[in-house]
């Protein structure tokens, strides 16, 4: 309860002192990639209940001659790639913070197509909230394997606390500043999860 309390009561200064923010970033993606400001998703989020995540839109929709959609590398560019290198694509999950779909800290949503690919283990990840930061971000993000981030979300679950969290936090902004580990070692983005052996 005190978590959930931290999260909103946070979520909803921080949506009003960024709002300038929210503002500049809404005008620049309108002028370079126009509509849809926002990319929205549903995801898993606690006890695998689905929910919709928001996100400041990166990527372009072009498309090749077939109609399908290029691969993300050729997607994001400009503007885009400075939003995602910057995290500023993160920004509206601060709603779904105060909406209680998601807290500060905790394993990151992933794709619902994942669910029926995880272990036992690796199903852990939805005993907590999902998070905008975690432990596995900022100990690699997505520079490390699937497998790796899995360990280090349910070693989260295992040991989560205030004092944790607020370590979590603190390495997630050394990281933004930083502008780490933004991209896998062979995509621009990570690539999808096929399932542990």
């Amino acid at each position: 309860m005190l978590k959930s309390l931290f999260d909103k009561t946070l979520a909803l200064f921080l949506i009003i002192l960024f709002l300038p923010i929210y503002i500049v970033v809404s005008l620049l993606i309108l002028m370079k990639m126009r509509s849809p400001i926002l990319f929205r998703q549903k995801r898993p989020g606690y006890k695998e209940k689905i929910f919709c995540i928001y996100k400041f839109r990166t990527m372009t929709n072009e498309t090749d001659v077939d109609g399908n959609l290029l691969p993300d590398e050729q997607r994001l560019v400009g503007i885009g790639k400075f939003i995602r290198s910057t995290s500023l694509d993160e920004l509206p999950q601060l709603f779904n913070v105060l909406r209680g779909e998601m807290s500060f800290v905790g394993p990151r949503p992933l794709l619902i197509e994942y669910l029926p690919l995880y272990n036992d283990t690796q199903k852990r990840r939805h005993d907590v909230k999902p998070g905008i930061t975690g432990w596995a971000q900022v100990n690699g993000r997505n520079a490390i394997s699937w497998e790796q981030k899995f360990e280090l979300d349910a070693w989260y679950v295992d040991n989560q606390s205030f004092w944790l969290d607020m370590k979590i936090l603190w390495m997630t902004f050394l990281k933004v500043v930083k502008r780490s580990d933004i991209s896998s070692n062979t995509s621009a983005t990570m690539e999808k999860f096929r399932g542990s052996e």
